[in-house]
């Protein structure tokens, strides 16, 4: 009876691992230009058929969120701006590094109305500053305010998603305005707002593609596939710009001028994670608990892997 207990566990073992296999589930952000591109042309899918494994996209409106579902589970592999995966590591999530991208610049900034009397970050202090917790907007909050000699306790922090965050500042409900790409992009070309700080000069914040550590562990060579898939797409995207605002625009549901202007200050470049970007994401992470932002220290090194690019 024991050997057939065995047995049968063995079996729904194999079993379980054979449908983990069967469908990577990839989560993407709406301004997730190359997951968009990828999802439309069919690249992964026909990239993975061989193998037997399809593919599921599944749309999140920020970072933290696609991180909460791949910590249930829910997702297996997605990409986000820095401080989301150390967020979720702080809550105790085991989530992995699988790959990285070129951290942003002018694709991420500090909005004020253009009548604002608002025009450094210093005069942020005592002002209601809206942002998605937990975001990459979160981040370059803080590292603003670090160099400017303040602290986020010196603001008025409202944590709102980009949409409810848009409607706020449109009504004058909140002094400024923490946002990212293509939101960014909207906002400028609608309200003309005031940029009082990018990331210009501050602590390099790396975009990154997380993994659950069961897809990492049972399926790497998948995940290598989906990694090949966007570091090609990103490729072609830097040289294809025409191309990727005539195929973004309906997608993104926003005027082709606003995916110009977002795509013209971006850049793709999936790379591994190497000593010196895992380094950078460390140092994120210790100014997030020097500002108490997160309840406990967090450390990168044992949620890394090594990704190998196939060369051509």
């Amino acid at each position: 009876m024991k050997k057939v207990m065995g047995a049968l566990l063995l079996a729904l073992g194999v079993m379980s691992v054979a449908q983990a296999a069967d469908v990577v589930r990839i989560g993407f952000q709406k301004g997730g230009g190359l997951a968009l591109m990828i999802k439309k042309n069919g690249s992964l899918e026909r990239a993975l058929a061989p193998t037997g494994v399809s593919v599921k996209w599944i749309e999140f409106p920020a970072g933290p969120q696609m991180l909460e579902a791949l910590n249930a589970g829910s997702v297996d592999v997605g990409s986000t701006g820095a401080p989301p995966p150390i967020f979720s590591q702080a809550a105790g999530a085991d989530l992995v590094y699988v790959a990285a991208e070129p951290p942003p610049v002018s694709g991420e900034a500090i909005i004020v109305k253009a009548d604002s009397p608002i025009r450094t970050v210093a005069d942020l202090r005592g002002k209601k500053v809206a942002f998605q917790r937990g975001s990459g907007s979160h981040l370059l909050l803080v590292a603003a305010l670090d160099k400017a000699g303040l602290g986020i306790r010196d603001v008025q922090t409202t944590y709102l998603a980009p949409a409810e965050a848009r409607a706020a500042f449109e009504a004058g409900a909140i002094d400024a305005w923490v946002i990212w790409d293509p939101y960014l992009a909207a906002a400028q070309h609608v309200y003309r707002p005031r940029v009082i700080a990018d990331r210009t000069g501050l602590l390099p914040a790396y975009g990154f593609y997380l993994a659950s550590r069961k897809l990492v562990e049972r399926s790497p060579a998948t995940l290598s596939t989906v990694l090949e898939q966007f570091a090609a797409t990103g490729q072609w995207a830097n040289t294809h710009q025409k191309e990727m605002i005539e195929m973004m625009a309906p997608q993104v549901g926003v005027p082709k001028e606003v995916i110009a202007t977002w795509l013209g200050r971006a850049h793709a470049g999936t790379m591994p994670i190497t000593p010196d970007v895992a380094a950078s994401q460390q140092k994120v992470a210790d100014l997030l608990y020097k500002e108490k932002v997160i309840p406990r220290p967090v450390t990168i090194a044992g949620h890394v892997w090594t990704w190998k690019p196939k060369r051509p």
